[in-house]
């Protein structure tokens, strides 16, 4: 049963042992040449809205020391996970950022690039952030091992929360739409599909949440080593 169910996420359209799946992950490339030659509509008012409200946020995060342009790599990010987060909630398709292949490859390169970028050019900076400012003398062996570990799993923190909000959510809605064609009573139906639209408006919350998070913390990740 826990296969059958957990089946639901695997890539299995294939042409030619080439799986189809992962190209939808790139569907919302796509949409972005129409922005420039047609006129705005309000559907593109408001995402400019939105993304400029981002950026703003981004650049408050980054404070004085960001570079200039570095928000537009993390506004990228989180257009591009939102995306496909919403993509998972139609029926029949891939869910993409349920799989630790797509968010482990987006979160360990920048981590990494984060930690590259700060032991070299901030050293001093970086050792600092391994005591906290306070620490007394006995507890400081401790805190750079608890400082250290909590900073080599923050790529794979990142990856995983946002896996398992995406399969938890589907997993319940794949649950409860198996058990509704077995109900036999209306009022059984009627309160299986009223739960599935809650849940539903839920899991579009949760899609723009957890992008929103994921991009949040990489930004706050690449502040401390400035």
């Amino acid at each position: 049963m826990m296969t059958n169910l957990f089946s639901v996420f695997d890539p299995s359209t294939t042409i030619l042992n080439l799986s189809l799946n992962w190209l939808s992950t790139f569907l919302g490339i796509l949409l972005i040449p129409f922005s420039y030659w047609l006129m705005p509509n309000r559907f593109q008012i408001i995402w400019n809205n939105i993304l400029l409200t981002l950026h703003k946020e981004f650049k408050t995060l980054l404070g004085s020391n960001g570079h200039n342009g570095s928000t537009l790599m993390f506004i990228s990010l989180f257009s591009l996970i939102m995306f496909n987060n919403f993509l998972g909630l139609f029926p029949y398709i891939f869910t993409s950022t349920s799989h630790l292949t797509l968010t482990l490859t987006l979160a360990f390169p920048l981590w990494l690039s984060f930690m590259l970028y700060g032991w070299i050019n901030h050293t001093q900076h970086m050792f600092a952030h391994l005591v906290p400012q306070g620490t007394p003398p006995v507890l400081m062996p401790f805190m750079v091992c608890i400082e250290t570990i909590s900073n080599v799993i923050r790529p794979g923190t990142l990856a995983v929360r946002l896996t398992a909000n995406m399969i938890a959510g589907h997993l319940l809605m794949t649950l409860l739409g198996n058990t509704g064609p077995m109900a036999s009573n209306y009022i059984i139906l009627f309160l299986i599909l009223s739960t599935q639209i809650a849940l539903l408006v839920l899991e579009s919350a949760v899609a723009i949440i957890q992008s929103y998070v994921f991009a949040v913390l990489s930004t706050l990740y690449s502040s401390e080593v400035n």
